[in-house]
């Protein structure tokens, strides 16, 4: 055992990956007792926090941040730990990384924030507790929109109440926006979408899930035996509309 603790074992990092994988939390304990690493890498750069936090398991984030992983550390050089957590929706992850000192507005590659993040998915579980640890409600994404203006376009009532109550800007735009949404096929235009990116000819599903006190729209391309791709939107826009007005003092 040297100053630091335990030395380091290849072995003991790879079993960690596979106790996570596994969501083995009492072998996550003693692998981390016997010197596996809590900042401990895959052959592709990934670190077992960021595994973690894809995964959805916050008492396993909580035991890699206790042993002291960085929060902050940028899986593979590109990927945030809160980032990657915002996108999934994990909100109880994401509050374990705050506590642990993660920063809310830290920038990925690419220039996302995992208020981005969960503004383009309609985590608002995520987004509100990002605001409440100081995340910038008015921070723009990496194309220079205003959250606002995101949360209004993906037709979430939630997140677009959340960050007005944190004194998001640009309600004229986020009220445009709205409205212009009024009068497309969410559908079609998903279809579209993806038929840009994937090409034409697959097969097409389209579901309405209940979620978030309204609707959510999935359009999925399909083969014979797979799916391809899928995006999904929510359609509160009418709510929203209602909401922008409302706070603007009726003013249409």
């Amino acid at each position: 055992m040297n100053e630091h603790g335990p030395a380091r074992d290849a072995g003991k990092d790879a079993g960690l990956f596979t106790a996570v994988y596994e969501r083995a939390e009492d072998a996550v304990v003693r692998l981390l007792r016997d010197g596996a690493s809590p900042e401990a890498t895959d052959e592709d750069g990934q670190s077992v926090l960021y595994l973690a936090a894809l995964r959805d398991d916050p008492a396993i984030a909580r035991l890699l941040l206790a042993a002291g992983a960085d929060p902050d550390r940028l899986s593979a050089g590109a990927d945030s730990p809160l980032c990657g957590a915002a996108c999934g929706g994990h909100t109880e992850v994401v509050r374990a990384l705050l506590t642990a000192g993660a920063t809310p507005d830290l920038e990925e590659e690419l220039g996302f924030t995992a208020l981005t993040w969960a503004v383009q998915r309609g985590n608002t579980g995520v987004l509100v507790a990002l605001l409440e640890s100081g995340a910038d409600p008015n921070r723009p994404g990496p194309t220079g929109e205003p959250p606002l203006v995101a949360a209004a376009r993906r037709g979430s009532l939630s997140c677009v109440r959340a960050l007005l109550d944190h004194g998001a800007h640009a309600r004229v735009e986020a009220l445009a926006e709205a409205r212009r949404w009024l009068t497309v096929d969410i559908a079609a235009e998903l279809r579209a979408g993806l038929e840009q990116t994937y090409g034409p000819g697959h097969e097409v599903t389209v579901q309405r899930v209940p979620e978030d006190g309204g609707i959510t729209v999935v359009v999925e391309l399909h083969t014979s035996s797979r799916a391809v791709a899928g995006n999904d939107q929510q359609t509160g826009h009418a709510e929203i509309v209602g909401l922008l007005e409302a706070r603007a003092g009726g003013r249409p």
